[in-house]
């Protein structure tokens, strides 16, 4: 059996990199641990971090295929975070003018979460550890 020892980063591919790097950036707080454009691509390599937990690959691509369906789309489905206080982070979103579902209760944990979009409509959710 393999000895994994944790999750080391999750790669995204966004659509318009000045949007999604603000996005993650300034709404949702992730520090820029390095940023590399790499010209042979015509692509920009954005890495992020929580603290100082390397968390986060932000790509951008010319012209990168659209997400096929959704929510529901074969492969990864969302990304979550976990909060101290969902009504907190719920309300400083909603400031930000960003759309957030309504809170609801994980029905096999009794915990409270909710979902956001990306600039490209990745879900992203929050759940009140």
């Amino acid at each position: 059996m393999l000895s994994l020892k944790n999750i080391h980063h999750i790669a995204i591919i966004c659509s318009n990199y000045s949007v999604s790097k603000h996005f993650y950036t300034q709404i949702l707080g992730f520090k820029i641990v390095r940023e590399v454009y790499r010209e042979a691509r015509d692509s920009y390599k954005l890495d992020l971090a929580l603290g100082n937990n390397y968390c986060i690959e932000l790509f951008s691509f010319p012209e990168p295929p659209l997400r096929s369906s959704f929510p529901e789309a074969c492969g990864l489905r969302h990304l979550a975070f976990a909060v101290d206080d969902l009504e907190n982070v719920k309300l400083t979103l909603e400031n930000q003018n960003i759309k957030v579902e309504d809170i609801r209760i994980d029905e096999f944990t009794g915990k409270k979460f909710t979902f956001i979009a990306d600039p490209d409509g990745l879900p992203i959710e929050f759940y009140e550890c």
